[in-house]
């Protein structure tokens, strides 16, 4: 059992992503590399979707890695790089996006369909409860008539109505 539990934690481990960020993408400042590496954390890779340029090995993250610790050491404060890579790529760039005029259906969408998906269950439940208590139509005098041809008996005919 012990070598069961060692063979699945060294698989566990080996599957493990690599570090994206490159030796030769760092930046001898300790200090400056952390605040890029926190930097990079809040930016998208544009060719992962949903992986920060941290994270992301592809060639496109680690070309924006390199500009931003080009930004940094030109001086460039956070809110100045975020700037310059939302006016280069649009707010796609970043992994959480303001909520404004043309990021706001990102934020709304996700509640809005939520209440649309209730509103349609109540309906639907509605409908089903309506239906239940009421029991089929009664039938047509010509119904009735036709009923009683078909079957030869006078049974469906009520003589009283």
């Amino acid at each position: 059992m012990k070598a069961v539990l060692t063979a699945f934690v060294a698989l566990f481990l080996w599957s493990l992503p690599a570090a994206a960020v490159q030796p030769d993408e760092m930046l001898a400042d300790p200090t400056l590399e952390s605040r890029a590496q926190a930097l990079g954390k809040q930016l998208r890779c544009l060719v992962c979707q949903s992986e920060s340029i941290e994270d992301s090995n592809a060639d496109l993250a680690s070309d924006l890695r390199v500009l931003v610790r080009e930004k940094i050491t030109e001086g460039l404060n956070d809110r100045e790089i975020k700037d310059f890579l939302v006016e280069r790529y649009g707010t796609y760039v970043l992994l959480n996006p303001p909520a404004q005029g043309s990021t706001l259906w990102l934020w709304l969408a996700p509640g809005i369909l939520v209440a649309l998906g209730g509103a349609a269950v109540v309906l639907i439940l509605r409908r089903k409860s309506a239906a239940k208590g009421q029991g089929p139509a009664p039938l047509t005098p010509e119904e009735q008539a036709r009923l009683a041809k078909l079957t030869g008996s006078d049974a469906g005919i009520d003589r009283n109505a």
